[in-house]
C-alpha cells in the first residue's frame, strides 16, 4: 500500500485544535490517529513538547509514521482502550491533551477490499487492526438472535429480525462471503417502501463494524482511562458519528463533572465527592456549512471536550 493513498479528511480539525488548548512544551495523545491529519497539526504546534499517535490498524500506522517523521512525534500499533499502558510504555505518565476521533476512517471506507463499505463487491471483512473475527464469521456463525440483538442494538435496525431471518435462511444455502452479498439479502428482507430514501444496507453495516471491533467495549475503557491520564487542566476532545457513541460519552463526560450524590433529603453532604471535569462547551460541537460542503461525511460528526479539575 502507497502511505500516500491513506488519505483522510480530518474532521472538526480547527475545532479540535482550539479545543485542546495546545501547549508548545505539552505532551499530547491522538488515540486514533488514522492517517495522522489531525496528529501532524497538533505536533506542528509543539517545540518541546512531544505526540504519540495510536491506531489499530497497521496501514495506518505506516502512514502516521511517514507523516509524523519531521516532528517530535511518533506512531504505534495498538487500540486507544490501552492508551495507559502504551502511555506507560512511552515513559509518560500524564498528558496535556488527548483526542480520540472513533468510527471508521476515510480511508477504510474508499478501500473496498477492506471490506466496510456496501458501495461494492469485496470480502466481508471489516476489522479495523486485520486480525481476529470478520464481519462474514459473524453472519455465518451467530444465532439468528444474537444477530438480530446486534443489528438492534448497534444500529438501531428496526428490521433487525427480518433481516437476521433472511441472513439465517441465506447461509443454509451457501456461506455469506462478500459485501455485495450480504447488501443483497438486506435489500430482499428490508420492506421497499424503506429503501427510497436512504440506502438499507448503512445500519447493519455500522452494526457488524462495531460489532467485530468491539468499538463501544473500547469506548468505554477507554474513555475512563483517558480522563484518568490527563494533568489537571489538560483536555480531552472526543469526535463520534453516531448516536450510539455520542450518547456513551455525554453521559460519562456528566458523571466526570458530577459533585455530591447524596440522596436530595440529606441536610449537608457526607459523600464528599467533588466534580473531577468541566465541559468545555455545554452542546457538541459540528462542522460548519464550509466543512459540510468540503467534506459530507463531516454531517454526523459531533465533538464533545472536557477539561479536567
Amino acid at each position: 500500500m502507497n502511505n500516500n493513498s491513506f488519505s483522510h479528511i480530518s474532521v472538526l480539525l480547527s475545532e479540535v485544535i482550539d479545543g485542546l488548548d495546545i501547549k508548545p512544551d505539552g505532551i499530547y495523545i491522538d488515540g486514533t490517529c488514522g492517517g495522522a491529519g489531525h496528529s501532524a497539526e497538533i505536533a506542528k504546534q509543539l517545540t518541546a513538547g512531544r505526540l504519540i499517535g495510536i491506531d489499530r490498524d497497521p496501514d495506518a500506522v505506516r502512514a502516521a509514521s511517514e507523516r509524523l517523521a519531521p516532528y517530535n512525534a511518533k506512531a504505534v500499533h495498538g487500540n486507544y482502550s490501552d492508551i495507559m499502558a502504551i502511555a506507560k510504555e512511552e515513559g509518560i505518565p500524564s498528558a496535556d491533551g488527548i483526542l480520540l476521533d472513533l468510527g471508521v476512517s476515510s480511508h477504510q471506507l474508499d478501500t473496498i477490499e477492506r471490506g466496510f463499505s456496501y458501495h461494492g463487491d469485496a470480502p466481508l471483512d471489516m476489522r479495523m487492526s486485520q486480525t481476529g473475527r470478520t464481519a462474514a464469521d459473524l453472519v455465518n456463525e451467530l444465532p439468528e438472535e444474537e444477530l438480530s440483538r446486534i443489528l438492534f442494538e448497534y444500529g438501531e435496525e428496526k428490521f433487525s429480525r427480518r433481516i437476521a431471518a433472511e441472513i439465517v435462511r441465506q447461509r443454509v444455502i451457501k456461506p455469506i462471503e462478500t459485501t455485495g452479498e450480504l447488501a443483497e439479502i438486506i435489500g430482499r428482507a428490508v420492506p421497499a417502501k424503506f429503501k427510497r430514501d436512504k440506502n438499507p444496507c448503512r445500519k447493519t453495516f455500522q452494526a457488524l463494524r462495531i460489532a467485530v471491533n468491539a468499538e463501544l467495549d473500547c469506548l468505554d475503557k477507554g474513555l475512563d482511562d483517558a480522563f484518568e491520564l490527563l494533568k489537571s487542566g489538560g483536555r480531552l476532545c472526543v469526535i463520534t458519528f453516531h448516536s450510539l457513541e455520542d450518547r456513551i460519552v455525554k453521559q460519562r463526560f456528566a458523571s466526570f463533572c458530577k459533585g455530591c450524590i447524596c440522596p436530595p433529603d440529606f441536610p449537608q453532604c457526607v459523600c464528599g465527592r467533588t466534580p473531577r471535569g468541566q465541559l468545555v462547551n455545554r452542546k457538541p460541537i459540528e462542522a460548519s456549512a464550509e466543512e459540510l460542503e468540503a467534506n459530507p461525511r463531516s454531517r454526523s460528526a459531533k465533538l464533545r471536550i472536557i477539561e479536567k479539575l
